[in-house]
């Protein structure tokens, strides 16, 4: 297992899955795009996105994307889900035809409502697709703290090689024949954590942060289903156990946006005090409006969707909620 990863993003995840793939024995390139940042990540840091965490050694870093992906087994694209489909572009021309590339952004791109796989087979045809999904905190993957993944694809074999490429004895990768479900549980637990942040700031409590995740996971499985996926893969780890990691967590940057929120700071200047991406943010509006299209009712996103374009306040979308008829659990 001696073939070339390429990493495509510096941020923390991608910095955080260069450290998988050296711990896991393969050579490593990653693309950041910035001089200063290649540096340091070459140097064995990533203080801008990864403070205070050691990086695994022999990492190379450029800012030339053919450099990168010249000569790869496979490649991991590691950018937020608003700008795959640029890079995606960018790195057309330089890609090897038939190289797996595994997505491990989790969104659904605002305008399209497509899923990543549907960005990438649009901009990025040659590539054999993969989804990376599950409970993974970025700094605790770089450390090598154990942790288990879920990777879908239609194309087992591409995924086959990209398990055998990043799993090591601090990583579980799970194989699973169900794209859609990863992809959509990956982003619709972004917006989960963001009314559970919200609840929390608010002083709701534990029964209603509790209540949303349960909720929450009933309206990823009714849309994930309502598109393709299968409701099992949303009980494992791409669904649950990664929304039980981001809502439930603090540390998660879609929570702690939450909580910041429900606290009654203003929704632009908490953005614009964060440098890493909040997903949720970025995906709520089209996870709404792909629940709209795929006529399925999706409450607790819709209240955090109306919440974020200022059309209710934290109170009225919570009133709104708990005044909504009561139903048997398993069909509302």
């Amino acid at each position: 297992m001696s073939g070339t990863v390429a990493v495509l993003g510096g941020g923390a995840w991608g910095t955080a899955l260069a450290c998988v793939a050296r711990r896991a024995g393969r050579p490593v390139r990653i693309w950041v795009r910035n001089a200063q940042a290649a540096e340091a990540i070459a140097a064995g840091s990533n203080p801008g996105r990864l403070p205070g965490v050691a990086l695994e050694r022999g990492i190379a870093a450029s800012t030339d994307l053919a450099e990168v992906l010249s000569g790869a087994d496979f490649a991991l694209l590691a950018v937020p889900a608003q700008v795959l489909r640029s890079v995606a572009e960018a790195a057309a021309p330089v890609l090897p035809d038939g190289l797996p590339v595994a997505i491990c952004a989790k969104g659904i791109e605002r305008g399209t409502l497509k899923r990543m796989s549907e960005v990438l087979a649009e901009a990025l045809p040659a590539a054999r697709a993969c989804v990376f999904s599950g409970p993974t905190f970025a700094a605790e993957v770089a450390r090598g703290l154990p942790t288990a993944i879920t990777l879908a694809a239609e194309d087992q074999d591409a995924a086959a090689r990209i398990q055998a490429g990043v799993g090591s004895g601090t990583l579980r990768a799970y194989l699973s024949d169900d794209p859609v479900g990863a992809e959509l549980g990956g982003a619709i637990k972004n917006v989960i954590a963001l009314a559970a942040g919200i609840a929390t700031g608010r002083g709701l409590g534990e029964n209603a942060r509790a209540a949303l995740v349960s909720r929450g996971l009933a309206e990823m499985v009714r849309l994930s289903v309502a598109e393709g996926g299968r409701a099992e893969t949303l009980m494992g780890l791409a669904g649950a156990g990664d929304l039980i990691l981001t809502a439930m967590s603090e540390t998660s940057r879609n929570t702690s946006f939450g909580i910041a929120v429900g606290e009654g700071r203003r929704i632009g200047e908490v953005l614009t005090a964060r440098r890493a991406v909040t997903e949720g943010y970025w995906s709520a509006q089209a996870v709404a409006a792909l629940a709209a299209r795929a006529g399925v009712d999706m409450p607790i996103t819709q209240m955090v969707n109306a919440i974020l374009d200022q059309k209710l306040d934290v109170d009225a979308a919570i009133a709104q909620l708990m005044e909504r008829p009561t139903a048997s659990e398993f069909r509302s």
